[in-house]
């Protein structure tokens, strides 16, 4: 078992593996099709994805809570 600090790490982790697998699954679906060689083609689009995905949602979440607090707290 890992320690608590360990925590945003984990959840960053695996929010961007899921993210990431579902995402480049429909995308290669639409643009290909399930050809032969789908899976290759949907493996190389998550080994591509996941290095860009992972340090995204590591940074972003305060950056973007802050972002839509502005937006939310807009007069209408």
């Amino acid at each position: 078992m890992l320690s608590q600090r360990y925590t945003r790490l984990v959840t960053t982790l695996l929010m961007s593996m899921v993210m990431v697998t579902l995402m480049t699954f429909v995308i290669t679906a639409i643009n290909t099709g399930f050809t032969e060689g789908f899976s290759s083609r949907w493996g190389m689009a998550i080994l591509i994805a996941w290095p860009i995905a992972f340090p995204l949602i590591y940074v972003l979440p305060k950056r973007m809570q802050m972002l839509a607090g502005r937006i939310c707290s807009l007069p209408h």
